[in-house]
């Protein structure tokens, strides 16, 4: 059974094949999450991640059947009756489960999905303003100056697909950073007592607002970064909810007092760990994904009681003015101050204010390292916490067993999403010798089809712009050191100029580069752009290749594709790397249960996951009594003043009691502790 289910739920048909094992093999070979250790005894399949599969995906379908209000027509009680019964069937069937699989925990869900049932939602439709996108069309030819000298309190917004002009926002001064913060600050005061049935409401709020408005959304994520509206939904909208969906269903329990062990000599005594809020956290978002990357951090610190302070990047400025109000009136329309939530508009000096904010208690920065160490500059004189994810230089290695045809979208996928604008985004392709010369001729025919230009125009785009026209010039510096030093450039390369592009548009060509060696810049420097660097790992050797994905700065993520498993973990467990996939790409952040980090050069701590939540928390050691009345005493032997050869008789003979190694020196302690107690 554990076997046949899985299967059919990713509708394979399984019944020409004669046995278990292969219908499981089948299941394994087409999707490697679904993947199971066959028997070579009974054909069956170790149950942990296939049962987890079965009994989230039957258990989350009742629930969803119960919560749908108009899935069934009271005029067909036929149809009502069958459906009450299919669904506790399902629940049924998940409960048994349940049992069996502890991943899930099956009440809890209930509960929460009962909760969110009985959960009469306000709309926040008529507090939030949609902004107005004018025309996409521009004649300007370079980008227009972020700072106009004449107007040194406003900072201009434009599109880098079109450079067209989208509005201006407020360059804050260091005492309109500080008054934000003294808002926020009073507000954190009452909010750090709320419940978290109140915090899920708001979080519910922000959800149905989301879902509801996903294109525009996206069409704004697209204007203000140059992003394709796919990226957009698939970077900002997908990662937000399931942010959202894993907060309200586990962050509770993260945020739950973790009881810890006690030793013998304090069995009278209950400890425990409990976190509570920290205050005003400070966020430094960068400008990628401008959506997600402030939504990210006000969820997390929302929901552990903070207040919220967002510098946004004064290259996407103008489209997270418009999500910052969805999060505030998400909190004011159900009873609570939006001040808890300060939107910080401007350039450095803005920053360098809110890192030194003497109302800010910690800073999460997201940026590179020679920005990270300035925020570590600036926070150490008032010894205040950062958190720094300073980017990567991520590798994707394919072994020699791979079938290409299955591999070459995550690679695709790996570097191009976002015009490459991802700090976990795929910069070093490690591609074993053997396959190497396949792997570039089937690259060619698909980075060469690629389509760039504006993503909000009437022709479909795979590649956007870029967000920042400088880095198109860093990009071009790097392929031109590499080409000097005997890399070969198969497509792109440079500029993108032609065809539909606008002459002042900020594209960089999707580009295949192969032929990267050690001595190259972009071997080790971060792109940030559409880049595909093909690495060859010669003869198809492992431990080479671990080497070779090693001699970098960065930590941050990396995958390894091969067609066993076992082979990937083995080779990615030696990557000095945050976070690891084998045979997939991406998944690590849209499991939200996972923290999200790096080493080295890729910074330190964590968002996301119970590390990420608590990250936002201060965390407390609490002992109390066990039962009331027994309490700890002084005895007289260490009492002041001290009779210092009775004390040390005491002491000693409570040392050997606890931690001697024989029973005869625990017997003999205790008389020692009876002499001089």
């Amino acid at each position: 059974m554990y076997v046949g289910l899985p299967c059919l739920l990713r509708l394979q048909k399984s019944t020409s094949r004669p046995n278990n094992e292969d219908a499981c093999h089948f299941s394994a070979e087409e999707d490697p999450t679904m993947s199971c250790t066959a028997s070579s005894t009974d054909g069956t399949c170790s149950p942990p991640s296939a049962l987890g599969f079965v009994h989230k995906g039957l258990a989350n379908m009742a629930l969803k059947l119960f919560s749908t209000e108009s899935s069934i027509e009271a005029s067909d009680p036929a149809a009502y009756v069958i459906s009450a019964l299919f669904t506790s069937t399902l629940l049924l069937f998940a409960l048994i489960l349940h049992y069996v699989n502890k991943e899930w925990h099956l009440w809890r869900d209930i509960k929460l999905t009962i909760e969110g049932i009985l959960d009469r939602l306000p709309s926040i439709e008529s507090e939030v303003q949609l902004p107005v996108l004018q025309s996409m069309k521009s004649s300007n030819i370079k980008p227009p100056a972020l700072l106009d000298p004449k107007k040194p309190t406003l900072l201009n917004c434009f599109s880098p697909s079109t450079l067209s002009e989208l509005g201006t926002v407020p360059n804050l001064s260091t005492a309109e950073v500080n008054t934000l913060a003294s808002r926020a600050k009073v507000a954190q005061a009452s909010w750090k007592y709320s419940t978290f049935p109140q915090r899920r409401r708001v979080l519910r709020t922000l959800q149905k607002y989301i879902v509801s408005h996903v294109e525009e959304i996206c069409k704004l994520s697209a204007a203000d970064s140059g992003k394709t509206r796919v990226d957009a939904l698939l970077g900002e909208i997908l990662t937000t909810c399931e942010k959202i969906r894993t907060l309200l269903h586990h962050g509770e329990t993260w945020l739950e007092k973790s009881y810890r062990p006690v030793n013998p000599m304090m069995m009278h005594k209950t400890a425990y760990v409990e976190y509570v809020p920290i205050g005003v956290l400070g966020i430094i978002a960068p400008w990628n994904y401008p959506f997600h990357n402030m939504l990210n951090h006000v969820l997390s610190g929302l929901f552990s009681g903070n207040a919220v302070m967002t510098k946004v990047s004064e290259h996407t400025s103008w489209s997270s003015v418009y999500f910052h109000n969805i999060c505030r009136a998400a909190l004011e329309v159900n009873g609570f101050d939006p001040e808890l939530l300060q939107l910080c508009t401007g350039g450095a000096e803005t920053g360098k204010a809110l890192v030194e904010c003497a109302d800010v208690d910690k800073i999460f920065f997201t940026g590179s390292p020679g920005v990270g160490r300035h925020v570590m500059k600036g926070a150490a004189p008032f010894l205040k916490p950062v958190v720094l994810e300073l980017g990567g230089k991520d590798a994707m290695v394919f072994c020699e067993d791979v079938k290409l045809s299955d591999v070459i979208p995550w690679a695709m996928r790996g570097c191009f999403q976002n015009c490459g604008q991802n700090c976990c985004g795929v910069e070093r392709m490690f591609v074993y010798e053997s396959i190497e010369q396949a792997f570039i001729k089937a690259m060619i025919e698909k980075v060469g089809s690629m389509r760039q230009g504006c993503p909000l125009g009437e022709k479909d785009v795979d590649c956007g712009a870029m967000v920042m026209d400088a880095q198109c010039d860093i990009i071009q510096a790097l392929i031109d050191d590499a080409v000097a030093k005997g890399a070969k450039v198969h497509c792109g390369g440079k500029r993108n100029k032609g065809g539909d592009i606008s002459e002042g548009g900020q594209f960089y060509e999707p580009t295949l580069l192969s032929g990267v060696t050690p001595e190259m810049r972009i071997w080790k420097e971060e792109v940030l752009g559409p880049i595909m660097c093909v690495i060859k790992v010669p003869g198809d050797n492992d431990d080479v290749c671990v080497q070779m994905v090693n001699d970098c700065s960065f930590g941050l993520g990396s995958s390894v594709y091969s067609a066993s498993n076992a082979r990937a973990l083995a080779i990615g467990s030696q990557f000095n790397t945050g976070m690891f996939t084998a045979n997939d790409f991406g998944v690590n952040y849209l499991i939200q249960s996972l923290p999200f980090g790096g080493v080295k050069e890729s910074g330190f701590g964590r968002f996301a996951g119970p590390e990420g939540l608590r990250a936002c928390c201060v965390e407390r050691s609490i002992v109390v009594d066990r039962i009331p009345g027994v309490k700890t005493s002084i005895p007289r032997a260490i009492d002041y003043p001290m009779d210092t050869k009775r004390g040390m008789g005491f002491a000693i003979g409570l040392v050997e009691l606890f931690y001697g190694d024989s029973l005869w020196l625990k017997i003999k302690s205790i008389g020692a502790l009876i002499r001089n107690g």
